[in-house]
């Protein structure tokens, strides 16, 4: 099981990356046209569609590696008992928050798609299909939480935080 999520997560990144690459020609096909001056109908759209759907699909990844932001004040004050009491509620609340989300997102995705709606920009994307991205990833962020909270329960270590975020600069 373990290797079918880090798979999952993997998978995620890797799509994110690619979605990033897209983001990149978006905004070089930006410069080349105003450049050489035609025009490229919806490009600011997709960009920003491209960087949304890149930056949900990171977040599972990025959460199983340590590297999101957590505020420890009060946990590195308490040990023992309490310090994984605290762990375990903040994974609980965070994992139930995730899900919320994460079935909001898919609800809209699919009442998007039921209603045709497309964006107002001269693109006429179907909004649908911008916004996969956004469910599809805070699935896999809600699943990844989830992950988490059932190897604290069960005792298992942590992966430790990044380094980065410890140094000052």
């Amino acid at each position: 099981m373990r290797r079918v999520l880090d798979t999952l997560y993997d998978g995620a990144a890797g799509l994110a990356a690619l979605f990033l690459l897209g983001l990149l020609t978006m905004v070089l096909l930006a410069i080349v046209s105003r450049l050489w001056h035609f025009m490229v109908p919806g490009i600011d759209a997709y960009a920003g569609y491209l960087m949304a759907a890149s930056g949900f699909l990171a977040l599972a990844h990025t959460f199983k590696r340590g590297e999101h932001i957590r505020v420890t004040l009060l946990l590195n004050l308490l040990q023992g008992r309490w310090r994984r009491a605290l762990e375990l509620w903040a994974l609980a609340v965070s994992t139930l928050l995730a899900w919320l989300f994460a079935f909001y997102a898919a609800k809209l995705t699919w009442e998007s798609w039921q209603f045709n709606d497309i964006s107002t920009g001269n693109d006429a994307t179907p909004l649908w299909i911008p916004q996969l991205g956004m469910a599809v990833g805070a699935l896999i962020f809600a699943i990844a939480l989830l992950d988490e909270l059932c190897l604290e329960a069960l005792g298992r270590q942590r992966p430790k935080a990044s380094a980065e975020a410890l140094r000052n600069e």
